[in-house]
């Protein structure tokens, strides 16, 4: 089923550079490495598979690389885009073409491929390594699996996994030499399975271990030892003089240093912005903040920051705000903020994806923080702040250059002023309160700034980067200034810790609808919150019920990873079940302009209503279904 042969001369000349393949492989690691498990044969048995996986994603890693001596220092560019799915593709189809060479039994007629061998790296001495068990269906579908040939499981996975079209499944397995891949898609099985390959049964990134033989690996120490003994021997008298291994020729040194690595870790060739770039730059986000700090020209310090994020010790504690990439620099990195915030030394550094932060006590060097945050497609909305420093409860900001002023305000006290805050010369701003430090919700402090022609609204969502908090309907978003929305935020602040170091950007509150409230109750108000990610396909909606004088919202719906509340998708719709004051139980129900008609059924209620609000009678505990029909005839659910 499988052809031998290489990729063609398209194929090659579509392949992108290695910079943006090794961003593909980093950012994507998990993903290649279940995509290669699944496809691998069984029979290798699960350690094997495991380690194999891992060897094959490494390797995906083309060979080409481009000469560093041109490279000019600079921002390095922002991933995404057509580059960065190309690369992805890229990687993609050699780690599948490499695991299905896997499966392709040993002969002695042929030498045997690289993929066919046991890896050399990664390697584990001592322990046996597989993923976590899953229940009846996982071990189910794993039986299933391997009945399969190599370019079924391929098919299989393409679809469940990656989730692409019989066409380009067909396309994909093409590239990869599969002989017959309209035979692969045939026999890849029921799609009602998909949901299953994400698993961790499949996980070969979430492991378990076990010991090895403890006896056969005695003996065989006991082999080695006395072999390695022998091979000095032998190798002692080889390298006498007019004898040994002879000259290595054209080989490269023991270690072949990386002209790209070592400017990376090179304290002299940071990029440092001057103060007025960002005042004529194309681009108002991090790229144009200046080196700011007591300690910009400590060239010691420098050199540790770079280190640690390069190769970081067992001493360092390292986070990242969820689908940030933790790993070195691609280059040189831009220099936002360098000197001493409180009890710590703080490094702030940029690489046009990642804002990654180096903290170190005063006191010595021995242990060090690293956090991560990906900052990529910002803006001057989403650049404005930094944390620099949390203690005792108190953050404490770095702001944009083009910040010129700064207060305090209680999102739970709407009709207080704000508490104005006196900036450093630097943009450094006063230890302020963190929002419900302890998990209560008695204030929510979020900061002012003004600058660049307007006022912006952000809050410590107990991340690198702060979230913007705005207003309005999808695609029509604005800052959170009058007393109306800032009514609206203090009724729902409260719910933000949902969404707390979830790598959010930006959280949006909007007022669907209102609705009168049967037995003349007064008028609820029903808002969705979306908040949305740096990453952008992990985003959170909520669905809120607000009853007359309540003073926080309830929760009435949940969802993650939706483009309902979105611009993509402008519409929601949720229902709760309310009691009256005369004590009587209703399904209230209501959706977005875009429903014309709402209809409830199931718990012994059933009811429907012409427009976006409904309200039907209803038994205490009542469970129900709510389903609703669009102004353009098509149907759509709830938020969830």
């Amino acid at each position: 089923m499988l052809n031998v042969t290489a990729p063609d001369t398209a194929t090659r000349l579509l392949s992108p550079d290695v910079e943006q393949a090794e961003a593909a492989i980093v950012e994507h690691y998990p993903r290649l490495v279940r995509l290669a498990y699944l496809v691998l044969p069984p029979s290798l048995g699960r350690n094997r598979r495991v380690l194999t996986a891992h060897s094959l994603a490494q390797r995906a890693l083309p060979r080409g690389r481009r000469e560093a001596a041109g490279a000019q220092g600079g921002v390095p560019g922002q991933r995404g885009g057509a580059g960065a799915e190309s690369g992805y593709a890229y990687v993609r189809l050699r780690v599948l073409r490499s695991a299905l060479e896997a499966g392709i039994p040993l002969s002695f007629r042929a030498l045997p491929r690289r993929a066919q061998l046991p890896p050399l790296l990664p390697q584990v001495w001592g322990l046996r390594l597989f993923p976590r068990s899953g229940g009846a269906e996982e071990l189910a579908l794993d039986q299933w699996l391997a009945t399969l040939d190599g370019p079924g499981r391929a098919a299989c996975v393409l679809r469940a996994l990656e989730r692409l079209p019989e066409p380009e499944v067909l396309r994909v397995l093409t590239e990869a030499g599969v002989v017959n891949p309209t035979a692969a898609v045939a026999e890849s099985g029921d799609p009602s399975t998909d949901e299953l390959f994400n698993s961790p049964e499949f996980d070969p990134c979430v492991l378990q271990a076990r010991p090895t033989d403890l006896l056969r690996r005695r003996r065989l120490t006991r082999a080695a030892i006395a072999g390695g003994a022998a091979l000095a021997v032998c190798g002692a008298l080889l390298a006498l003089p007019g004898g040994g291994w002879g000259a290595d020729g054209a080989a490269a040194p023991l270690y072949a240093k990386n002209a790209a690595a070592e400017q990376a870790l090179d304290p002299g060739q940071l990029v440092r912005v001057a103060p007025t770039v960002w005042r004529t730059s194309s681009r108002t986000d991090y790229s144009g903040w200046p080196a700011r700090g007591d300690r910009v020209d400590d060239t010691a310090l420098l050199r540790r920051a770079l280190a640690v994020w390069a190769r970081p010790g067992r001493s360092v504690v390292v986070s990242a705000t969820p689908g940030t990439p933790s790993g070195p620099p691609m280059g040189p990195p831009q220099l936002l903020f360098a000197g001493t915030v409180d009890q710590a030394v703080v490094v702030l550094l940029y690489d046009g994806l990642r804002v990654a932060r180096y903290a170190e006590p005063r006191s010595g060097t021995e242990v060090a923080a690293l956090d991560f945050a990906r900052t990529d497609g910002a803006s001057a909305d989403t650049a404005m702040a930094l944390v620099l420093s949390r203690v005792d409860g108190n953050v404490r900001y770095l702001t944009a250059p083009w910040v010129t002023g700064a207060a305090v305000r209680d999102l739970l006290k709407p009709g207080e002023a704000p508490a104005d805050l006196k900036l450093t010369p630097e943009g450094m701003t006063p230890p302020v309160p963190s929002p419900a430090p302890d998990g209560t919700c008695a204030g929510w402090n979020a900061l002012v700034l003004a600058g660049d022609g307007a006022t912006r609204l952000i809050t410590d969502l107990g991340e690198l980067t702060p979230a913007r908090l705005t207003s309005g309907a999808p695609g029509a978003e604005r800052n959170v200034t009058d007393g109306a929305e800032l009514g609206e935020w203090s009724r729902i602040a409260c719910l933000l810790p949902s969404v707390r170091s979830h790598g959010v950007r930006t959280v949006n509150a909007w007022t669907y609808a209102k609705q009168p409230l049967p037995e003349g109750d007064g008028t609820a108000t029903w808002l969705c919150t979306r908040a949305e990610t740096w990453q952008g396909t992990a985003d959170r909606v909520q669905a809120q019920f607000l009853a007359p004088g309540a003073p926080l919202a309830a929760q009435a719906a949940k969802a993650e990873g939706t483009a309902a509340c979105g611009p993509r998708e402008p519409r929601v719709l949720a229902g709760v079940l309310w009691k009256s004051k005369a004590g009587q139980w209703y399904v209230l129900a209501a959706g977005s302009a875009q429903f014309a008609s709402l209809t409830v059924g199931g718990g012994q209620v059933s009811g429907v209503a012409v427009g976006n609000r409904l309200a039907v009678k209803a038994p205490a505990g009542a469970q129900v279904e709510l389903s609703g029909k669009l102004t353009d005839g098509s149907k759509a659910g709830v938020l969830r």
